[in-house]
């Protein structure tokens, strides 16, 4: 583009106002310096910044950092639990079950504000507010003993390092990263954007690019609040228009369905949007409608509701039924043939998942179900761990015979180093 005046955004204006020799060289050293741009999870910044902060920030180069502390949870909570109610005659008030799930959740959202605050002692409340307490104390202590970090704690640190106004810390993230991007940022947790905010607002050119709508991380402390509240201190907003994914009459549809709906609160709403892929790419289905809804009837006589295991199974063979008709109805994508692959199944829980799984394949069509598999359970898992072993202590024999019984899970052979050992 030679004309400035022809480009129809300020960006693009602004991208060809110099002449073309200027342009190639800002486009050779844009590439040129492209691998010195930090590109990581806010776990892995927290991480980088800590070390290059050094005696700025709060790190000890002798700890280990641990993908995940339950382990170390679940040893906490069986400890504990034996201490808080062995002793008692009586089935306590607090279930082993719902003790290690209640550590489960306080570990893992480090922002969790722990109510009533002043309980009675002997209370419900108060009991499992103790053994919360209890836990947290706990796993500090066997932290520090061991030597081992999780990926959390990167996070409260980095977060004390930048408490002061004037701290270093603050300086020195500044100085190093002059403009910031946050992608994903509705799954930002309170901590997470307490460390942004510190460090960046009013210093850095912060963006933050984010969609409430598609907020899913709640389980793991991800605060829609959060997004709200910064949102709200952002001194220029850019909202995308135009959907670069689905199909003009889908998302017509869908406008129609969810228009000026609230999800969650009257500041996120969905709103019109554009389609950049006009038509529809699904050619020669059954139902070549885009947007379908099927509702089943609980018609059945003498029973109000239908039983959820045989409304699963009639979903999962419905859906069989729908899907194989569409694969052999000779249908294009995008002027291909469709096939299996090209198909996905979202559903809401597992138990769904794999109904729909086994009636797609008890009506021969291939699929894949993966949702609530480890990779670390897996034979591929187990067969990496033994050629592993055989590298690091080649001087032991081989085992040659029928395969032994798997006794543990390849991620829990060495969960976490005893102490005193690194």
């Amino acid at each position: 583009m030679e004309d400035p005046a022809r480009a129809d955004n300020d960006l693009l204006q602004h991208l060809v106002a110099e002449d073309q020799q200027a342009r190639g060289q800002r486009l050779r050293d844009a590439l040129a310096g492209f691998d010195a741009a930090t590109i990581a999870t806010t776990h892995q910044f927290c991480q980088i910044v800590l070390k290059s902060l050094g005696v700025a920030g709060d790190s000890d180069s002798g700890v280990t950092l641990v993908e995940s502390l339950d382990d170390l949870v679940c040893e906490i909570v069986d400890d504990l639990y034996l201490a808080h109610f062995g002793a008692q005659r009586d089935v306590p008030e607090l279930g082993f079950a719902e003790a290690l799930r209640l550590a489960r959740v306080v570990v893992a959202n480090p922002a969790t504000e722990l109510r009533p605050l002043d309980p009675e002692p002997e209370s419900p409340a108060g009991i499992r507010v103790a053994f919360a307490r209890a836990v947290l104390a706990e796993l500090e202590i066997r932290k520090r003993r061991r030597g081992v970090l999780g990926y959390d704690d990167l996070l409260t640190r980095l977060a004390g390092a930048l408490q002061s106004e004037n701290s270093a810390a603050r300086v020195r993230m500044a100085q190093r990263w002059p403009i910031v991007m946050v992608d994903e940022f509705q799954d930002t947790d309170p901590v997470q954007w307490q460390v942004i905010e510190r460090a960046f607002s009013g210093q850095s050119t912060l963006i933050l690019i984010g969609d409430p709508k598609q907020a899913i991380y709640a389980f793991r402390g991800g605060d829609i609040d959060t997004y709200l509240r910064a949102a709200a201190t952002a001194g220029d907003k850019q909202t995308l228009g135009t959907n670069w994914r689905s199909d003009s009459v889908l998302v017509d549809r869908l406008q129609a369905v969810l228009r000026g709906a609230e999800l969650g609160g009257p500041d996120i709403v969905v709103h019109d949007v554009q389609a950049n892929h006009q038509g529809h790419r699904l050619a020669g289905a059954p139902h070549n409608d885009p947007f379908r809804l099927r509702v089943v009837a609980r018609n059945r006589p003498g029973t109000r509701v239908i039983p959820i295991s045989d409304l699963r199974e009639h979903i999962g063979r419905d859906l069989a039924a729908d899907i194989g008709a569409l694969l052999t109805s000779g249908a294009t994508f995008g002027g291909d043939p469709l096939q299996a692959r090209d198909i996905a199944v979202i559903v809401e829980t597992h138990k769904d998942a794999r109904a729909c799984h086994t009636a797609l394949l008890a009506a021969g069509i291939p699929a894949v179900y993966t949702g609530d598999s480890d990779v670390f359970n897996s034979e591929a898992a187990e067969d990496w761990l033994y050629l592993l072993e055989a590298f690091d202590q080649p001087h032991r024999p081989g085992w040659c015979g029928p395969p032994q019984p798997r006794c543990s899970s390849a991620r829990r052979r060495k969960p976490l180093p005893p102490a005193g050992m690194r």
